[in-house]
């Protein structure tokens, strides 16, 4: 059964004439013990989608159920209020109570629940041993780092054990360090305590690393969705292509299509391709910045280009590669520095995706 079910969800902002559709028919389900990342581009609708989960946006239509309690249905304009629905929610910004400790944030929620006691102080030291935190209830958030405000909001939603979890850009008001740090604690701990989880995030990286699944949303409606890895290694369309990679995007043109072989003329050269998506009306040529290979000496499916600059990475090199026209531009990856002149740069038929 699925602890969550949205069905063919609208909403729109302002009314008539004036109205401006944001969700646009969206439809999605999370799997109990699942986790589920919305992705996509500023203004796509993620953020939006999630709050009505939450039941802080109003939709238009369709419907939202939390295992076999509704949550909305636009056809009988039922709409349950956002206390009621008893989800866990971890805002962007923590909105942590600044004047109370550790403790008494996270049992805020079982107070107004009118929960005992004992009650309320055995399930807070659970949560908070559970997070590594056991030993600083009584300190202020302003007494805490980052990451352990983090971990102090995500008490508070677990606190009452939701059948699903919400996660507003959980990690973004982390430093580059901290951040990758969180990101697997996040990942442990979903896994280790089997929650249900929808997370919004603009990260690719993060929406890989963190989830089972993700949802692509593109302009209020689903561009594509499934496993990280699928998402990745096969898209669909040029937009999931280019928003979940870094990539190369090649000036080509298609001279011969025979199935989903493709063969391309790129700077002067003769390629193949792989033809992916739908159409080719206006095709695009494109390949992910990891799968182009330098070479010094002339390779089969490769077109030579001049070395314009390399930046060092830490781990690798990232090397520029710009033709004497300025028509062809290419990025790739060297293990070492590269010295000055003229490269191969090979583009493997089978990465090399036209759409």
């Amino acid at each position: 059964m699925n602890e969550l079910s949205v069905n063919d969800l609208h909403l729109e902002y302002g009314q008539g004439a004036t109205a401006n559709p944001i969700l646009k028919g969206v439809s999605m389900h999370l799997k109990k013990g699942e986790v589920v990342a919305l992705l996509g581009p500023s203004g796509s609708g993620k953020t939006t989608l999630l709050r009505a989960v939450a039941g802080l946006e109003s939709p238009k239509l369709g419907t939202i159920h939390i295992g076999d309690r509704t949550m909305f249905d636009g056809s009988n304009s039922f709409e349950m209020p956002a206390e009621q629905r008893n989800l866990g929610l971890v805002f962007q910004s923590y909105a942590l109570w600044p004047h109370k400790t550790v403790f008494d944030n996270v049992a805020y929620g079982l107070k107004l629940r009118k929960m005992g006691a004992s009650e309320i102080k055995e399930r807070v030291m659970e949560v908070l041993k559970q997070l590594g935190l056991g030993h600083l209830g009584e300190r202020y958030p302003h007494q805490m780092s980052g990451g352990q405000q983090q971990r102090v909001a995500i008490a508070r939603a677990l606190v009452y054990n939701p059948p699903v979890i919400l996660l507003d850009e959980p990690l973004s008001n982390l430093d580059a360090k901290l951040r990758e740090e969180a990101r697997a604690f996040l990942r442990e701990l979903i896994v280790r305590l089997g929650l249900s989880a929808l997370m919004v995030t603009h990260d690719q990286g993060e929406a890989m690393a963190i989830s089972d699944r993700i949802l692509l949303l593109n302009n209020g409606k689903i561009e594509q969705q499934g496993t990280p890895q699928s998402m990745y290694e096969t898209p669909e369309t040029l937009f999931t292509a280019e928003f979940m990679g870094s990539n190369n995007r090649l000036p080509a043109k298609v001279l011969s299509r025979d199935g989903a072989q493709v063969t391309l003329e790129v700077n002067g050269a003769r390629l193949q391709g792989t033809a992916r998506g739908a159409g080719m009306a206006e095709p695009a040529t494109l390949i992910r910045v990891e799968e182009v290979r330098v070479s010094s000496t002339q390779v089969d499916n490769a077109v030579e280009i001049p070395l314009l600059t390399c930046m060092y990475l830490g781990d690798r090199w990232e090397c520029l590669f710009k033709s004497a026209s300025g028509d062809i531009s290419l990025r790739a990856y060297s293990k070492y520095r590269l010295d000055a002149g003229s490269y191969w740069l090979q583009l493997p038929a089978d990465k090399l995706w036209v759409f």
